[in-house]
């Protein structure tokens, strides 16, 4: 039985080790919260007291923390000094790229293999075992990060060498930014002209506005019913979240010297939504800003 230690049981991380549980793993988890490590263990997993404990016998760490301070701290300080030899190593969080590459070299260094792994696909898929990931490693290293990921994924792709899938990863999510502001503006604008929005929707999602912000994940509640509009709003992928993520693709813009004009707009705009309230709704709830409405 493939042992794993999973570090980082938060909205996302609580869903994936769980469905390594489920895939037939043996889990050590670990969390600062009490809370979040019960949920785990009700889960399958086993409760872990420390990072240092989780992973000590572990042929595969996989961690998804907040930021990239955090994946710093976490492997310099209690993974590479307590992690068994050959260990697999596997961070998921978004983070910069730098910091995906630096980890990487510094793991290198202590002997271990090393994968950055970002996610795609929200809350609802890491419960499901249906997220998409995209992942910097060495090539060699591929086939054995693909199967260790494996109960947690729909698709993985081998973005590149180190830093890749961070790169992936955050211009996806750019994309998606741009787009999902796109659709909410469009929605706005055929309810202020007195057209339906619903029936607007019939009409774009197979015509050339079809877009996977409006077919699959529709801001306005009611034409598709998994959509987190149909639910408050509520769970998804945070604004907060989305915001962190474009402020990474900003910040690796200006580092590159590449031109992201609708990028640093869409940064302004969610920036501005998560000022007025609405950084724990869902990204698509910008909708209601741009009515005018309030998202307390």
């Amino acid at each position: 039985m493939t042992r794993i230690a999973f570090i980082g049981l938060g909205n996302m991380g609580g869903g994936m080790a769980a469905n390594q549980a489920k895939g037939g793993r043996a889990v050590s988890a670990f969390d600062l919260s009490a809370a979040a490590l019960e949920k785990a263990v009700v889960a399958g997993c086993a409760a872990s007291g420390s990072v240092a404990e989780a992973v000590r016998d572990a042929d595969v760490v996989i961690t998804m923390l907040p930021a990239g301070p955090h994946v710093r701290s976490v492997y310099a300080e209690q993974v590479f000094p307590n992690a068994r030899a050959g260990a697999l190593l596997i961070d998921c969080s978004t983070i910069d790229v730098e910091s995906a590459r630096a980890v990487a070299g510094q793991a290198r260094e202590a002997g271990f293999r090393f994968a950055d792994a970002p996610v795609s696909g929200g809350t609802a898929a890491a419960e499901a075992g249906t997220l998409a990931f995209m992942v910097g490693c060495d090539e060699a290293d591929y086939p054995e990060v693909e199967q260790a990921i494996g109960p947690m994924a729909r698709v993985v792709f081998r973005a590149g060498d180190h830093g890749a899938g961070q790169a992936a990863k955050i211009c996806n999510n750019m994309v998606l930014g741009i787009s999902m502001i796109g659709v909410c503006e469009a929605l706005a604008l055929a309810e202020k002209l007195g057209l339906d929005p619903a029936k607007f929707f019939e009409i774009s999602s197979q015509s050339s506005g079809q877009c996977w912000s409006l077919t699959s994940y529709c801001p306005w509640p009611g034409p598709v019913p998994t959509a987190p509009s149909n639910r408050g709003y509520e769970g998804g992928f945070a604004t907060a979240m989305m915001l962190k993520d474009l402020k990474l693709a900003q910040e690796a813009a200006a580092r590159a010297g590449a031109a992201t004009p609708l990028g640093a707009t869409a940064e302004g705009l969610y920036a501005l939504f998560d000022r007025l309230g609405g950084g724990g709704k869902d990204f698509s709830a910008i909708l209601e800003m741009l009515r005018g409405r309030s998202v307390q």
